[in-house]
This record gives structure tokens, sequence and C-alpha cells, in this order.
């Protein structure tokens, strides 16, 4: 049994190196490096341990983790516990996708090719939107790109987004703004989702873009229709950040006058994993066609008229003048891509419909228990599979006693919004009635003592 998965260099062989290079130690190869930037000390990590017992030890830190396989858990704020069928990981795994990188040789990549176009029309077809690409870095990235897209186009240097996005949406917003050199200013909520007339008292004609989200992080559904008619008093250009799966029971925000669509497909067939990775989308309508960020891969027919794929736009740096390229992204989420494509044809459009359905139906199920027990909703507007509710002590508090009951419990809104005493709450297809049933049991227990 070898005592290391990965061999080491034994002393023979390091004296054998030494002097075929002619030097008596290892650190003659350094002596170029000024000794004030040189490490004179052993480096300060553990000494390496056999295999077994490194594994043994990993398997037992990771067995302290709480996870959606042990526990029911309420906590969705952008991750959320959704059912992935079966087939999703069986196709992932195959190496011929898991070990496949940018398909520069259509000739030896139709089957990746073929599986990123399939992503891209489903894509449109849930978003209501003309293209897509063949995916990003997740959600956040994806936003962020897209107001540097309408920016660039527009030669505007003001974007509005709303505080009802996610803060880690905003967050990487200000950070690209920041370097790109345009103002990011953000309008206020009128409860649970966009003050609509905060809306229009910032929007002027340096407006390039406004940024809802729909479902908004606090589960509510915004107004697209009349917020598409505040951007066109001073022409902004309409960004919509998307959750797919609700997609499937509202109103496509193509169809509402968003002319860009964004958001993150980890509900539709990518696990949670401790947050990630995720995989972006980028929708638009033809007129932003040549200006998405990544790439897009197109249908096309070979010399002998049989159906094949090809990448067609790239908008990225790498392949054109980097003055002209309106975007930095150089990669994308192919394998998480093919996750949600597998997912969304093994579910199909009544299944994913009936999944949609059901998120919408059971947080409606657990609110209204929730109210019948005396707890406020703060919700005003419909909700799809979240919301907020108000309780009379600190959320942390309350999440350690749900912990303890086996439960893991919602998101506290006073880390990113101040809002005190106040829990983001998520529930999914996942849940079962007893589990909301249970969660209802167990907080009116802490609350009432």
């Amino acid at each position: 049994m070898t005592t290391y998965r990965y061999l080491p260099d034994t002393q023979q062989d390091q004296e054998e190196m030494l002097a075929f290079l002619n030097i008596s130690s290892v650190d003659e190869l350094f002596e170029d490096l000024p000794g004030e930037i040189r490490l004179d000390s052993e480096l300060n990590i553990p000494d390496a341990v056999p295999e077994s017992l490194l594994s043994k030890k990993m398997h037992q830190l990771a067995s302290q983790n709480k996870n959606a396989n042990n526990y029911p858990t309420f906590l969705g704020a952008g991750t959320y516990d959704h059912y992935i069928p079966s087939v999703v990981n069986h196709m992932i795994s195959r190496s011929e996708f898991y070990t496949a990188y940018t398909p520069y040789q259509p000739e030896i990549s139709q089957g990746e090719l073929q599986a990123i176009f399939e992503f891209q029309t489903m894509v449109c077809e849930l978003t209501g939107m003309d293209v897509a690409n063949s995916s990003m870095y997740d959600g956040f990235t994806s936003l962020a790109e897209a107001a540097s897209l309408v920016v660039a186009s527009t030669k505007r240097s003001k974007v509005l987004v709303s505080k009802a996005v996610h803060p880690e949406s905003r967050a990487i917003l200000h950070t690209v703004a920041g370097g790109l050199g345009y103002t990011v200013k953000e309008v206020n909520l009128a409860t649970d989702c966009t003050d609509l007339e905060n809306l229009k008292e910032q929007i002027d004609k340096d407006t390039a873009a406004i940024i809802i989200q729909y479902p908004n992080f606090f589960g509510s559904i915004e107004d697209l229709a009349e917020i598409k008619k505040i951007a066109d008093i001073e022409g902004a250009i309409l960004v919509v950040s998307a959750n797919p799966l609700a997609m499937a029971l509202l109103q496509p925000p193509g169809k509402l006058g968003a002319e860009i669509v964004v958001g993150d497909m980890q509900p539709l067939g990518i696990p949670m994993a401790f947050g990630g990775p995720h995989c972006g989308y980028f929708a638009v309508h033809k007129k932003f066609m040549r200006k998405v960020p990544g790439r897009i891969v197109g249908q096309t027919t070979d010399e002998q008229g049989r159906r094949g794929f090809v990448l067609t736009l790239q908008a990225r740096e790498q392949h054109i003048r980097r003055d002209k390229a309106s975007s930095n992204i150089c990669s994308n989420q192919a394998l998480n891509a093919l996750a949600s494509s597998v997912c969304m044809t093994a579910l199909g459009k009544h299944g994913i419909r009936h999944m949609a359905q059901l998120n919408f139906e059971k947080a409606d199920y657990m609110a209204k228990c929730l109210e019948e027990k005396g707890f406020t909703i703060m919700n005003q507007a419909p909700f799809f599979n979240e919301f907020v509710i108000e309780l009379p002590c600190s959320i942390k508090e309350v999440n350690e006693k749900l912990l303890e009951a086996g439960i893991i419990g919602g998101f506290d809104l006073g880390n990113d919004y101040g809002f005190e005493n106040r829990m983001l709450v998520a529930v999914t297809e996942q849940r079962t009635r007893e589990e909301i049933e249970q969660f209802v049991k167990v907080l009116e227990a802490v609350i009432n003592g």
C-alpha cells in the first residue's frame, strides 16, 4: 500500500536532480531572488499524512455540515433545494461532456455544440426572448454584464437598480460600474416591491437601464408592464433578472417589454452544493444580438445538407479587438448548462409548469399556516416561492432553535437590508406538508417560549 496518492520526490530523486544541475542544494535555485523577500522558515502548514487518515479526517469534517439531504431547508435567497431528475447526473458525468472545453473545432464537437444550442433554445422559450448565449458564470455576473452592455450601447452613464434585486447582484454591479466608469443608483422599496414613484423621480435622459428582479429578492412579483412604461418615458432599457423556474408559470419578461433578460439556472438541474458553481443565462432581443457577452452557438448545414452546429457569434476580447469587445468574460458554464438542459428535457413543458405551480402553492400554504398562528407576512404583492415573515425576536436565535429541531431556517434580512426580526422563507416543491407544519409548530413554540 502506498502512503500517499501522489508520490513525492524521494531524497535520492532530489540528489540526482541537484547533481545534474551541478548545484549542492535546492536553495541555490533561488539565489537570484533578494534575501529580504525569500521565506527563511518552514511553511506554517501541517505535515503530510497518509491518504487513508486524510480521507477519514475530511469525512469527519464534512459530516459536521447540516445539509438538505438530512434536514428540510427553508433557506433560499438565491440558491434553492429543487428536484433534480437522476438522469441529469448520469449525463453530465459522461467523460465527453465533463472534460470538454470550448468547442473551437465543430467537426469534433457536435455533441457539445448541440447541447449548448438546445440550452439557448429553451432559455429563449422560457424568457420570451429572441436570442440567448451559451451561458455565463452565474446570475449575478450576468446582470452586471447586461448593465455594461446597455451603457456601451446607449452611450448613457447611469443605471437604476431596484433595492429588491438580490444584494449580491447589486454588489457586483457596483464593482463593475466602478471599473467602467458609469453610475449606479438604487431605487427604494415600497414594502416588498420597487417604489415606482421613486423610480419616476430618479429616471432621466442619462438613464441607460432600469434593472428589476422577477420575482424579486423577497419573492414578490413586480409589475413589469408598469415599469416598462416608466422606462419608455426617457428611452431607458428594461433589464430583468428572472428566476427561470418561475417563468414556467408567470408571464415571460420578454412579453412584458424587457429587452434583456438574465438570471441563474440553478433552480433547474443544478445542485445547491453549498453555494456554487451556478450557471447564468443571458437573453436579448435581436437588436442586441451582436453585443451579447460570451458566445452563441448557431445551427447550419454542411456541404451534404446535414444539420450541424457551430460557434456563430463571439463578442469577447479573445476573438475581436479589445476596444470593440463588449465583455471580458472568457468562458462559460457549459457543463451546468447541460445539466439544466437535461433537467428541462426530462421534466418537459408540463413537468416544469407543474413544478412551478407546486412552488407557488406550497409557499402560499405555508404563509397561510403562519398567519393562522398570528404571524405577520410582510408581502403585499403575490409571491412565488419565497416570502417575508416578521418575528418578535432575533432571527439568528430563531434559526438556532430551528436547527436544534432538525430544520434549516430562512434568511436573516437584517444582514443586507437592516430589516431586524424579519426572515425570508423559501418553500420549494421539495417541502412536504409535514415539514411545513413542523416548521410552523417549532416556530410557534420558540416564540411562545
